[in-house]
């Protein structure tokens, strides 16, 4: 009954911005858990992009440190992920990822969202 929808994805031009958005529900306390958002490039492992905790500074990899920003609005259950100045390499499938943390239960999945930047 848990559930992460994205949605947001698309096909867009290198220098281009896309939003992403995450909507969770079934969550009985979705301000608990970790967000995080995730990404896997053909033929390469997923790797994480971002995360954020309620109330916490949030985390990125280096690579998109300056262009990508993630935000959450615990009121309306939803992540988002704002990526500016898109290069080639951001082309990936992206995940909305929930961690309660500290092994109380297991992580919640997205079914993923497709990024393509591409020329």
């Amino acid at each position: 009954q848990v559930q992460l929808v994205e949605s947001g994805g698309g096909l867009v031009q290198p220098g281009g911005s896309l939003r992403l958005s995450c909507a969770a529900s079934g969550f009985g306390m979705f301000r608990v858990y970790t967000m995080g958002w995730y990404r896997r490039a053909p033929g390469k492992q997923r790797e994480l992009v971002a995360a954020i905790r309620s109330g916490d500074t949030p985390n990125y990899t280096d690579s998109v440190k300056g262009r990508f920003t993630i935000s959450r609005d615990n009121a309306k259950n939803t992540v988002y992920l704002q990526m500016n100045n898109l290069k080639p390499e951001d082309t990936a499938v992206y995940y909305c990822n929930a961690d309660r943390g500290a092994g109380i239960a297991r992580p919640i999945w997205g079914q993923g969202t497709l990024v393509t930047v591409s020329s």
